[in-house]
């Protein structure tokens, strides 16, 4: 899905200031300006020293004001292809229910951005951003953190590598590009908690690797200090912090298994490939990848009188915020870490309103015994969805699950009557397809088209 994910430019882009007193609004001094301009090239030294990743050249400073900043940073914001993504995708998140139907999701990150904003690397202008309204000390470990973006863009050129992944690697299909891109941003940031961390430790005499009490507090420290962040919908505070908290322990973990080089340079040359890979680092390590599952020509099976939406990937981390607003975190920690693989087709018919939507999901899981127990959860989250829920089909009962956790598919109903046209949510052994607003034909049309045929009734 789209990776909100993950939007570059957006918060919490200053996790070190997060954790600060609010500042007063006052300006620093022109001696102080020079003074955090003199501490750039210590700063950068630092950073370059911490990563391995080599300074090829001086990195260009700027003194901004708060409206300089706020007009890169919406320019950013309007221009960004996640961002983007995610603004196409908006309908989407909403018929997963992962946002509530009135959610105005790009006013909510401009307001979002104008309280975040903090210090920023501009790599088409290859110019790290200061503040003139935050105290010069409270900036310096952002520029730890915004420098080593500097060092990832001199390496690799950053926004090219963010989009595309490494020349060296092939690029992903279509569908699971937002994955791709989510896990690279996780490595740019994770890589850039590291750096600021160590940046923060270093007059301790200690490291990211010695201080686990530290680095939970930088964790928590993301999500610090912001009313407005602290309301958001979940799927939107969790996407905006995964690519610096899940990429911090995702870096933590290589810097501990394999040393720098693996934690900085080799994996700017070989990123991992989707979200699965960044929330399980052993995964990325051993070079498990996951055979993707791609949805066949949707369009020639819906005929002309549908039109596509919007498709993509459904993701390891999409499924655990899921399963998270579905039935809890202890539930989602249970369930993620065995999915295999998922996408979405969204379409609507020719002639619908454009709110009208929609949706297709097939998702694959470990074991059969998962994939039912997802499919109750998805099942169970509809009377969350929909104002009218009504069950029209049975098929059986339900084999108990394991684990400790109970769960049914509403009396082993696979097919209820909603508001907004017929939902189905059926196990098929390790596959669950939900399909919701297709009429009964269609749905059985889809069903034979996505299901592979060891899985089709």
């Amino acid at each position: 899905m789209a990776q909100s994910s993950s939007p570059s430019a957006s918060p919490p882009s200053n996790p070190a200031a997060q954790s600060q007193p609010a500042q007063p609004e006052t300006h620093i001094t022109p001696a102080q300006a020079q003074e955090l301009f003199r501490s750039v090239d210590e700063i950068l030294n630092f950073a370059s020293q911490d990563t391995g990743l080599p300074l090829h050249h001086p990195v260009k400073r700027a003194l901004v004001s708060r409206d300089q900043a706020m007009k890169y940073i919406e320019g950013r914001l309007g221009s960004d292809q996640d961002t983007q993504r995610l603004n196409r995708s908006a309908l989407v998140l909403k018929k997963f229910g992962l946002l509530p139907r009135d959610f105005d999701l790009q006013t909510f990150l401009v307001a979002l951005l104008r309280e975040q904003v903090a210090g920023y690397y501009d790599p088409k202008s290859k110019t790290v951003n200061l503040l003139d309204w935050v105290d010069a000390d409270v900036q310096k470990p952002v520029l730890a953190h915004e420098l080593t973006h500097a060092l990832q863009d001199q390496d690799v050129n950053l926004d090219h590598w963010l989009k595309d992944g490494p020349r060296s690697q092939k690029k992903d299909s279509d569908v699971q590009d937002d994955e791709a891109v989510a896990a690279r941003q996780a490595v740019t940031e994770g890589q850039a908690m590291v750096v600021l961390t160590d940046y923060e430790l270093e007059p301790l005499g200690k490291s990211i690797l010695d201080a686990p009490d530290i680095v939970a507090a930088m964790k928590t420290g993301v999500t610090a200090g912001s009313p407005l962040f602290s309301h958001a919908p979940l799927y939107i505070k969790d996407s905006l912090t995964f690519p610096y908290t899940y990429g911090l322990d995702f870096e933590r973990t290589l810097l501990q298994e394999n040393g720098k080089d693996a934690a900085f340079a080799e994996v700017l040359q070989r990123p991992p490939l989707n979200t699965r890979e960044v929330m399980q680092p052993a995964v990325y390590l051993a070079g498990e990848h996951l055979a993707h599952l791609q949805p066949p020509k949707l369009e020639k099976v819906l005929g002309k009188y549908w039109k596509r939406v919007d498709v993509g990937a459904v993701g390891e981390f999409d499924v655990s915020v899921m399963v998270e607003q579905y039935a809890g975190e202890n539930v989602s920690k249970q369930l993620w870490p065995q999915w295999r693989g998922g996408y979405y087709y969204a379409a609507r018919p020719e002639k619908a309103s454009p709110d009208s939507l929609a949706l297709l999901y097939l998702s694959q899981w470990a074991e059969p015994e998962q994939a039912t127990k997802f499919a109750g959860l998805y099942a169970q989250s509809l009377k969350e969805k929909y104002k009218q829920v009504d069950a029209v089909r049975s098929s059986g009962p339900v084999p108990p699950l394991s684990a400790g956790v109970q769960v049914s598919i509403a009396d082993a109903t696979t097919q209820w009557n909603t508001e907004d046209g017929p939902v189905f949510v059926e196990p098929h052994g390790k596959f669950v397809l939900v399909m919701e607003g297709f009429d009964p034909a269609t749905a059985a049309k889809l069903r034979q088209a996505v299901l592979p045929p060891a899985s089709t009734p």
